[in-house]
This record gives structure tokens, sequence and C-alpha cells, in this order.
């Protein structure tokens, strides 16, 4: 979502449906290879709108910069090591990811 514009329905209700969790519990998208991992530069839910609503430019942007990632088993251990403060919200099949903090 751009500052100028007002936020689109979609946005709403995947900002309502953005939840804290613990890497534990997102250990089974990870296994299934549906885990993005968004960088801290951009804003989860916008992420989550893009790939909701399949704007393929936009996350292929997103994935070409490294601000997108599926997530990785380095990455995963790495998670799983430090047990950060994690936000997730679902896209399904997706599941998008963001360490906060």
């Amino acid at each position: 979502m751009k500052d100028a514009e007002s936020p689109s329905p979609l946005y709403l209700k995947l900002l309502a449906e953005t939840a804290q969790i613990e890497w534990s519990e997102l250990q089974r998208f990870f296994a299934r290879g549906v885990l993005l991992k968004v960088a801290r530069d951009i804003d989860l839910v916008s992420v989550a709108e893009a790939v909701a609503s399949d704007n393929t430019k936009q996350v292929t942007e997103w994935l070409s910069a490294g601000l997108l990632e599926r997530t990785t088993p380095e990455t995963a251990t790495d998670l799983a090591a430090r047990n950060p403060e994690l936000w997730a919200v679902v896209v399904s099949p997706w599941v998008c990811v963001q360490e906060r903090g």
C-alpha cells in the first residue's frame, strides 16, 4: 500500500488476519514449501496483498531484490535457534512471515 492511497478492502482484511506466531507453528508450512520470508524493509500486509492478488510483476521485483524469498533450510534453522518475534498472514496456500523486533 502506498502512503497516499487509502487501503483496499483486501489490505484491511489481511491486516485483520495478521498475527504474531511462534516458529514452531510455522514449521509445517516450511516443510510444505509455502513459507515466504518478507524483509523488514517492506510492509508485510502489502506483500500478502500482492501475493493474494497474483501481482506477479510486484512479487517478482521483490524476489529479485531479495526482499521476499521462499524460506530456505538455513533461514529455518536460524529462526528455530533464535526464536525471534515473528508476524504472519496466510494467503492460501502461502504464508508470509516477517521478523520484527
